[in-house]
């Protein structure tokens, strides 16, 4: 993939639901999922609508921006009680979505959402109910540990942290082991985002509850560099952070970790950047890893795998608001030419988190098939 073409794609940013009002807003709102212990506000109602309340007596101007970085916007007006609130003027697509307050011409987070690190800061998060949020509920179901780790990096001379999910039932055989899949963020995120924004410890919990996988392990942890700015992944050189990965991390999780420890039971995967580092870390060492699974992060092209005789899955996803076509008609070249690949387009989302949910959720089942 052209890094060009990868950063071309990569603008194509959260769908913000900034469209005129064409119909009537249902007066059904309720406290976003996300918000602070015991704050009404932010609201979403039925239609997928966000309503903002702050109070700010003093301010004169405040506005809530959704998406990335905060774009797009909805306008809060001063009330009878000093406080200012304010409704999108269209439904958001469903999902998470970061925003942020700019009050008086400063940004900040609302006091009343949780906060997720996105767009390299705590940015706050709305999470407007989807209509298949089922698959990435929280369950009365076996679950998993997500846990911290920090492991000893001599390339960058500090230690580094990771996330790992150990499925179900992890500490209670100590002789069986398990594949592993290596899943990377976003641009501007780090290595929570996956649990906290992606839900994914719960989407491989209820997948396992179900019978519809066979357990592995997730390793996440973080893949960018703060000096590479937005806009300017061009520049982006993937050596160091191959380095961390291969000749670090790898290691280190099949030393502390009861791992199938070998080529045909590791993947990568990632979402955005972190695809386009899927893709430039699993060409560099096809003897690493054996699946591969971009979402939202570029295609390959079957000259790009010619020299990867072991390969066991290729992935490919985007949003049905992304470029859905180049997906499908990359993996029917890659099928074509004899290569295992598979492509999938998630319905009525853009470059946003319910997307990557609904990519990892299809991904999971056709993992480390025998």
């Amino acid at each position: 993939m052209k890094k060009a073409a990868f950063f071309g794609m990569f603008l194509c940013l959260f769908g913000t639901g900034t469209f005129a009002q064409d119909k009537e807003v249902v007066e059904d709102f309720k406290p976003s999922s996300l918000n602070q212990a015991g704050q009404e506000y932010p609201m979403v109602n039925s239609q997928g609508y966000a309503r903002f309340r702050v109070i700010a007596p003093e301010a004169k101007s405040i506005k809530a921006s959704l998406g990335l970085g905060g774009r797009g916007g909805t306008t809060l007006t001063q009330q009878a009680d000093s406080t200012w609130m304010g409704t999108t003027e269209g439904p958001l697509d469903e999902g998470f979505h970061y925003y942020n307050l700019t009050v008086d011409g400063g940004k900040f987070n609302d006091p009343g959402a949780l906060n997720f690190y996105g767009s390299t800061r705590w940015e706050s998060g709305i999470e407007i109910p989807a209509h298949d949020q089922d698959f990435y509920a929280l369950k009365d179901v076996p679950h998993g540990h997500v846990q911290q780790v920090l492991f000893p990096s001599k390339s960058t001379e500090t230690s580094r942290r990771a996330f790992v999910y150990t499925p179900p039932g992890y500490g209670n055989d100590v002789n069986k082991r398990y594949p592993v899949l290596y899943l990377q963020h976003g641009w501007g995120e780090d290595e929570t985002a996956w649990t906290n924004q992606g839900r994914a410890n719960l989407i491989m919990d209820n997948l396992i509850a179900e019978g519809k996988i066979q357990p592995f392990i997730i390793v996440m942890t973080y893949g960018m560099t703060n000096e590479i700015k937005f806009g300017g992944l061009r520049d982006f050189d993937i050596k160091p952070f191959q380095t961390v990965l291969v000749n670090e991390l790898i290691p280190y999780v099949d030393a502390n970790f009861r791992t199938i420890a070998d080529q045909p039971h590791r993947a990568m995967a990632g979402l955005s950047m972190g695809g386009m580092e899927t893709k430039m870390i699993t060409l560099n060492h096809p003897e690493v890893f054996s699946h591969y699974a971009l979402f939202s992060g570029g295609i390959y092209a079957p000259e790009d795998l010619k020299n990867h005789p072991n390969l066991r899955l290729v992935f490919i996803s985007a949003g049905s608001k992304e470029n859905p076509d180049r997906v499908n008609t990359a993996v029917e070249e890659l099928k074509e030419a004899g290569y295992p690949a598979v492509s999938y387009v998630s319905d009525k989302t853009a470059h946003e988190f319910l997307t990557w949910r609904r990519s990892l959720y299809q991904l999971a089942p056709l993992l480390f098939q025998k």
